[in-house]
C-alpha cells in the first residue's frame, strides 16, 4: 500500500498554496511567485521506524539547500490530544502525539481525528516570516502552542543607537 501523506496536505491540512506539489511524503511549495527560495513540509521522525512526532518545515534555496527549518510536534500543537484520551494513551508511551505509520491498509489512516488548527497556525507564522503575504487565507483557529509571541524590547541603552 502507498503512502498516503497527499491526503494528509490536501484534505487536513489544506494549504493555500497554489503552487505546490507532493513527491512520497513530502509537500512543496513556492509561496510567492518568482521567488527562488521554497517551502519544504516533511513528518519529522522520531528513533523508531516508521514513527512520527511532527511535521518538519524548511525554507529551501536551489543551490544553498536549507535556509532554515523548524519541527513542529504534534504534541505541542495539540494535534492529537483528543485521540489519544479517547484511547486512554498516556504521556511518554508509544503512540502518543505520533502517527505510527503513514500507511494504512483498509482502515482509517492514522491521522484520523487530528486537529491541525494548531498546526496550521504555527504553519502560516513561519510562512509569514519567511514568504510576508504569501498566506491567502486566515486560518480560523487558535494561535498555535510553542510558536513565538511578541516581546518587549529593551530600551536602548549607552551602547545602542539613539535616532533623533
Amino acid at each position: 500500500m502507498s503512502l498516503h501523506a497527499q491526503q494528509f496536505f490536501t484534505e487536513h491540512l489544506t494549504l493555500p498554496f497554489t503552487e505546490s506539489t507532493i513527491v512520497g511524503n513530502t509537500y512543496y511549495a513556492t509561496p510567492l511567485p518568482n521567488s527562488l527560495l521554497r517551502l519544504r513540509i516533511d513528518f519529522s521522525r522520531t528513533i523508531r521506524e516508521r514513527e512520527y512526532d511532527g511535521l518538519r518545515l524548511a525554507v529551501v534555496h536551489p543551490e544553498k539547500g536549507d535556509v532554515d527549518a523548524v519541527v513542529l510536534t504534534f504534541d505541542e500543537h495539540d494535534t492529537f490530544t483528543r485521540r489519544d484520551a479517547a484511547h486512554e494513551v498516556q504521556p511518554g508511551y508509544s503512540g502518543y502525539a505520533r502517527i505510527l505509520d503513514l500507511r494504512h491498509h483498509n482502515r482509517q489512516p492514522p491521522w484520523s481525528g487530528a486537529d491541525v488548527s494548531g498546526l496550521r497556525a504555527a504553519i502560516e507564522q513561519y510562512t509569514q516570516v519567511w514568504f510576508p503575504g504569501a498566506w491567502t487565507t486566515t486560518a480560523r483557529s487558535r494561535p498555535a502552542a510553542g510558536t513565538a509571541r511578541n516581546i518587549p524590547t529593551a530600551q536602548a541603552g549607552p551602547t545602542g543607537t539613539r535616532t533623533r
